[in-house]
């Protein structure tokens, strides 16, 4: 189950998974971020892959700021993109299925265009991802270290 095989992921690069009761109002449903980790309602919870577009909220939050992250915290373009970018790598290094991650549920109706173009090697948000020292254009979606400094 891709469920499981994510959080796993999860808790072994050090970003903690735990399931938790949440509101109906989480941005994505049934899931957030709390205290450096990210809370999952399973009876809310429409897509398992869109754990790894918050967790790469997560990983890109310097590590000394993470503890704050929550549902209010807010995210630019560029940390969403990058967020999309560390979800393909990591969505590749699991070896699952683009579309767990970039559903049709989600996007705002591009999903397909994120796989076509990542599939392209035609990366949004890898820059962002180079600039911290994740990995490198030419070797991505391999990374060098999973989790900001």
């Amino acid at each position: 189950m891709p469920l499981s095989k994510i959080i796993d992921f999860l808790e072994r690069i050090g970003i903690p998974a735990r399931p938790a009761e949440l509101p109906h109002d989480t941005f994505l449903p049934g899931l957030t971020m709390s205290g450096g980790a990210v809370l999952y309602d399973l009876d809310r919870l429409l897509y398992p892959g869109d754990l790894l577009h918050e967790a790469g909220h997560v990983a890109l939050t310097p590590a000394a700021e993470r503890a704050e992250l929550s549902l209010d915290t807010p995210f630019t373009l560029g940390d969403d993109l990058a967020a999309i970018a560390w979800s393909w790598a990591a969505l590749t290094h699991l070896q699952l299925d683009a579309a767990i991650v970039f559903h049709d549920g989600g996007y705002q109706g591009n999903a397909r265009a994120f796989i076509e173009n990542f599939s392209n090697r035609r990366f949004v948000g890898v820059p962002v991802l180079e600039w911290l020292g994740l990995t490198d254009e030419r070797r991505f979606p391999e990374m060098i270290k999973w989790l900001r400094d």
